[in-house]
């Protein structure tokens, strides 16, 4: 029976916030394609057999699919969910008014950014909505991982750990906590620390650790703890008026943007390990974790995550992804005429071979980190 239980934490709360972060990326194609007149034949949640439908009164017909890993809209003329295709050949002199293939590029390309930008504007108001009504969202001053080879690791510092002072003052989140680092210049930092009910000082000297590895900065060298902090989130009590809130929103949603861009970078240039790059397997560890040790609030701020994520990658200009398409309609845009339909063909088929190989990859890393979690 623990089995089944286990599996409802991590099966469940997967599939609920998978199904909304794909209703709000999908909604902002169908609520953008409408304002610019193009009618949407098909609304999906999730793929291949369709498990539930019904057709408004509009033609858009709802559906709920068998498998539930994303979703879609199909538009008037499209060939195929991808929108990759084109069969609005057949149509008549009037449905081609409402067909997507014959709308002109500046139309399409603001359907297809609307999917993107919809997880970004549901992300800030997640953000926006914990800080107005609840306050600010803070890691607390608890060692949730310590780093090889760092300081701590040789000073005595243990996973859970709580850091009560560092050299005398009191810190309450990490985000304190690394300021007081900051601040120490020479000799032996000293620490408070509270380990299972009885507090404990530790005194070592902290080491020179790359920046790019421990923080996501920057290239730069300077001494540091060597830590990282728990995934708990911690929210402090703090009344802002609904413009701060949406002003921090929007900055935090930025700083998650430019952090991962800067670890996709530091990826490709071989500083980080792509063993980080995970998949669906993942993410459902991450939020059945979340569900079980954590608050609603974790995971309601992690769903914001994840709509960031979601968000972005869709605006890499990879083929059949919506940044592929953004650059085929911009380029159409600069030439002032379309792209031969043939090229498309071969840039989506292109694209349809780096996201299988992407996906392969970031699958092959989850049953690796999965296998490490069970066995190690």
């Amino acid at each position: 029976m623990d089995w089944l239980i286990n599996t409802a934490y991590y099966v469940v709360p997967f599939i609920v916030l998978l199904g909304i972060l794909v209703f709000v990326h999908e909604l902002g194609h169908f609520l953008v394609a409408r304002l610019c007149g193009v009618k949407v034949s098909e609304f999906s949640i999730g793929f291949g057999k369709k498990l539930w439908g019904r057709t408004d009164k509009h033609g858009t017909e709802w559906r709920l699919s068998a498998i539930p890993l994303g979703g879609y809209c199909k538009f008037l003329g499209d060939d195929d969910v991808a929108s990759a295709g084109d069969s609005s050949t057949g149509l008549s002199e009037e449905d081609k008014k409402y067909a997507f293939g014959y709308q002109n590029p500046f139309k399409k390309l603001a359907i297809v950014l609307a999917g993107p930008g919809a997880n970004y504007l549901f992300a800030i108001l997640v953000f926006a909505s914990i800080f107005f009504f609840l306050g600010k969202m803070e890691f607390p001053a608890v060692v949730g991982e310590v780093i090889k080879g760092g300081a701590a690791e040789s000073g005595g510092v243990l996973k859970g750990d709580k850091i009560l002072k560092v050299n005398g003052k009191e810190v309450k989140n990490f985000t304190e906590l690394r300021q007081e680092v900051d601040m120490h210049t020479e000799g032996d930092v000293s620490l408070e620390v509270e380990r299972e009910g009885e507090v404990i000082h530790l005194s070592f000297p902290l080491k020179v650790v790359p920046l790019e590895v421990e923080l996501n900065q920057p290239a730069e060298q300077r001494p540091m703890l060597g830590i990282r902090s728990v995934s708990v989130i911690e929210v402090e009590p703090e009344d802002i008026s609904l413009w701060e809130a949406l002003s921090d929103a929007t900055a935090e949603t930025w700083r998650i943007t430019e952090a991962t861009l800067r670890g996709v970078g530091q990826m490709i240039s071989g500083k980080r390990d792509t063993d980080e790059v995970g998949g669906i397997l993942r993410i459902a560890e991450m939020s059945g974790d979340i569900t079980k040790e954590n608050g609603i609030i974790d995971f309601i701020a992690f769903m914001a995550l994840l709509s960031i994520n979601l968000g972005l990658i869709n605006l890499f200009p990879i083929p059949l992804l919506d940044g592929g398409h953004v650059v085929i309609y911009l380029i159409e845009i600069v030439a002032g005429r379309e792209i031969n339909e043939k090229a498309k063909e071969y840039v989506f088929r292109f694209g349809f071979l780096v996201l299988i190989s992407l996906m392969i990859f970031a699958t092959y890393n989850d049953f690796n980190h999965l296998f490490n979690r069970w066995f190690s």
